[in-house]
Parts: C-alpha cells; structure tokens; sequence
C-alpha cells in the first residue's frame, strides 16, 4: 500500500532544547578536536625540540674534541664565541625562541647542561648534560681506541671501612689486597653525584688506559724538558722512599706530596690535554685493566722461560698476542724513546707463559725505572692480590 504523506500534520521544526542540545554536542566535538589537534601539534613540537637538542650537543661535543672544553660563552647567532669562536659549530633551535646553554664554570668547563622552551607555552626536554661522579675527571677521547669521552677517578680507588664500594677522593690510602676479579665486580658499587649508584661504572678497560696514556704523553708540561719526548715524563712514587703507599692531595699544584721531593720525576699528577688532573696513573701502587691475555700469547722474547723486564724499543720484541693498541707505537706520538729512560715505563713478560693472565698498569712505589704510564706486568692471575696491587673505575 503506498502512504502518501499527512498533509494536514503539524510541521515538524526543533524545539528550543532540541537546538540547545544540537549546540552543546557541537561545543563539545569541537573541543575534543582541539584538545587533539594541540595534542598533536605539541608532540610535534617537542619531537622538534628534542631534535635540535641532540643536535646541538653532537656540536658541542665536536667544539670539546678540537678545543679540550666546552665553550664558555655564545654570540648572537649562539656560535662559540670563547674560548675559541668558530662559527661552524654553531647552536640552532629552528622551532624556539629562547635557549639555556650552561656551561660548568667560567674558565675550562668540562660540562654542561642544554635545554630549549617555547616561550608562552614552554616545552621543554629534559637538559643533555656531561657529568661524572664525584672526584672523577673527564677524559677526551680517541679515535685510536675508539673511544668517547669517558670519566675515571682522579684518584686511585679507596675504601672507608669494611664496604665494597670504591671511592675516589685525595685522603687515605688506595685500596689494595684486591683482585681484578673483585675490584671489577665492586666498581658498579660507585656513587654518582647525587649518591645513586654508579652502574655504568666499571674497571678501567685497556682501550682506556691507553687512551689517557696517549692524552698525557703529548701535553708538554708533563715532561721534564717541556717538550714531549725530550727528557722523561713524570713517573710517580717509584723509588721505594717511603716504601710503602702514599695519600693524594686535593690541592693539584702539590704533586710531589709525601714523596720528600720538590723535584724530579717523582711527581704524581700529570695533566691531559684538556686541563684535568689525574694522580698517581704511574707509581704508588699497580692498577688492574680489564685486559686479560691467554696462555702462549704473552708478548716476548723467542726461547724465553721466565719473567724478564723488556724495553719497549727492543728490537727483538715480539707483540705475539698482546693486542695491538696496547703497544706504545699505536699512540702514534712520534719524537719519544719508547725505554724506561723516557719514563714511560716496562714490559714484564714471559713469551713462554702458558696460563691466562691479567693486565697490572702503571707500576708501584717500589718499581723505580720500570714504573711509567705504559709499565704492563703480565704474571698476575685474575684471582690475585697483594699489598700495593689496586685498581681505577671509569665510566
């Protein structure tokens, strides 16, 4: 049957609630579009943020590895403008009108805290910053050992009663009667800044050993003649008097402190490239590397049968396994006699040795010429210990 439409009924317009109501859902849908679309464009922005932000740093970081410091201060167009302008290494924050770049101090900062905000609304990351555990000191990088920058103790590691966290500080004496087994499962033990713990901390590798080798081994201030290789670089508490270890100093300039020397190369501190200051890298007592090298690869001599002291210059030396940026010729620092007359220290080895062995660095208060910042003694067992054998946490 085909209805056809009521002619004579009421016309069917909205009532005053109806259109209320219609206004109310309206008011509501385009609110939630907004919320949304602010939603989205905020995400958005703070991507961009967080962008510029890791930029920036990469630029940071790169004025730091010409430079040896931060800068201190910005121009105009946030380029480094001291202590050395470069307009290449320029900051840039393509979506902000402000920016907070900090450096740690006014005269060779180390550090720094970056962090950007949208002025009216302020989105904000969280700031990048380069810090290091109390009385640690950064470390440039090398591309020879592949490193980035890194912080290790400026101190050998100490120990404040019986606990199993290592410490850094000037006072009391380094923690020896320690294995690398040991003193690698207590370095995570370490304290940052704000006293949590340190579990990126870890024993101080080979690759970074030597790359704080290398950074001293080219600053001219720490050879006796101002020029490096000319004379012998500082080689610590090595000659047995006193003949035992000794306490640091938190005063830098004091770097023959209870060694009863004003001069020679008793001196405990050696200064890296970028004005850092680390004490007692040779002398006082052995560090443990995480280096370890296996039975029959013992760099040495042919036919040798025991432990013997070897130049590193010798001729005849065989770098066997001995892992090749561990040798002194992979600084690639040329003019210094790789001898213990340079001060850079020994090779204790046995070309015969057939058990495992692990890495001792450095050199103690009794290893006279030996001792040096290349000094490597390779007849200790990952599970031994002794009286003047310590260890160093970087991170």
């Amino acid at each position: 049957m085909l209805t056809l439409p009521n002619n004579n009924s009421r016309s069917n317009g909205f009532t005053i609630v109806e259109l209320l109501v219609v206004i109310a859902i309206i008011g509501i849908l385009a609110a939630i579009t907004l919320v949304s679309y602010t939603g989205v464009t905020g995400r958005a922005l703070l991507a961009s943020l967080q962008s510029d932000l890791s930029s920036n740093s990469t630029q940071l970081k790169l004025y730091y590895t010409l430079n040896g410091m931060y800068p201190i201060t910005l121009d105009g167009n946030n380029c480094p403008a001291t202590p050395v302008a470069d307009t290449t290494r320029c900051l840039k924050f393509g979506n902000s009108t402000n920016y907070i770049y900090t450096p740690s101090n006014t005269t060779n900062p180390q550090s720094y805290s970056l962090a950007t905000n949208k002025t009216g609304s302020y989105l904000s990351t969280s700031p990048i910053t380069n810090t290091c555990p109390l009385n640690f000191i950064v470390v440039p990088g090398s591309a020879t050992y592949g490193t980035n920058d890194f912080c290790v103790m400026k101190y050998e590691a100490k120990q404040v009663g019986n606990t199993t966290t290592p410490i850094s500080t000037a006072s009391g004496l380094p923690w020896v009667n320690i294995s690398q087994t040991t003193a690698a499962t207590n370095a995570p033990n370490t304290k940052n800044q704000d006293n949590t713990p340190c579990t990126t901390c870890h024993l101080i590798t080979e690759a970074e050993w030597m790359t704080i080798a290398q950074n001293v081994l080219s600053v001219t201030s720490n050879w006796s003649s101002g020029v490096v290789g000319t004379g012998y670089i500082y080689s610590g508490h090595n000659d047995n008097v006193p003949a035992n270890a000794l306490e640091a100093s938190t005063d830098d300039s004091l770097g023959y402190t209870n060694t009863g020397n004003a001069s020679g190369n008793q001196r405990r501190t050696l200064t890296l490239t970028n004005g850092e200051v680390i004490w007692d890298l040779s002398g006082n007592v052995y560090d443990w590397t995480a280096g370890t090298i296996a039975g029959t690869a013992q760099p040495g001599l042919t036919g040798e049968v025991a432990y013997a002291w070897k130049e590193w210059n010798n001729a005849s030396l065989l770098q066997n396994g001995l892992p090749t940026n561990s040798m002194p010729s992979s600084t690639g620092i040329a003019g210094i006699t790789w001898n213990s007359s340079a001060g850079v220290g020994q090779l204790y080895s046995n070309y015969g040795e057939a058990a495992t062995r692990a890495f001792l660095r450095g050199g103690s208060w009794g290893n006279g010429g030996s001792a040096g910042v290349l000094y490597l003694f390779l007849n200790g067992s990952a599970g031994g210990a002794g009286t003047a054998v310590g260890f160093r946490v970087s991170r």
